[in-house]
């Protein structure tokens, strides 16, 4: 997608192998139903319009998020919102973390914050991103994010 491209050819160059190498990586492990596109001006991998046609919540124009990248100015990020919503699925990676990094595990409420490139433990996100497909998003985002 030419605005994925365009994204990476603005990233610092201290960043620009590990950011594209994170984007491929979970390219490479994410259920096939998610796509690529560009959400909140971020690399990310959404649940089409043609799968889930009401689209995120907070912005019906927008398909549902799952998974973004970003070059921030002091690391990179992962934005997993299965992370954010399933207890399980966090309590899996913070545990698998160690066993995979050496550095500190930095992580927001769905926001995993990788402050040196040579720290991304891209094996673990492979695996990470494969474990939900987008049944369950779509089961646990409505569930957790949807009004009764």
């Amino acid at each position: 997608m030419k605005e994925i491209e365009q994204y990476f050819e603005s990233v610092s160059e201290d960043k620009k192998f590990a950011t594209r190498t994170l984007f491929e990586t979970i390219l490479h492990h994410i259920p096939t139903e998610f796509e690529a596109a560009i959400s909140y001006k971020m690399p990310s991998f959404v649940v089409p319009f043609n799968i889930y046609p009401n689209g995120y919540h907070c912005n019906t124009k927008l398909e549902l998020p799952f998974i973004s990248i970003a070059a921030q100015k002091n690391f990179i990020a992962l934005y997993h919102m299965g992370i954010y919503a399933d207890e399980s699925l966090k309590n899996w990676f913070e545990a698998e973390y160690p066993r995979h990094c050496k550095s500190k595990l930095d992580m927001g409420k769905s926001c995993i914050r990788f402050k040196k490139p040579e720290d991304i433990p891209f094996e673990l996100i492979g695996e990470l991103v494969s474990k939900m497909s987008v049944d369950e998003w779509i089961a646990v985002y409505e569930k957790n994010f949807l009004k009764k």
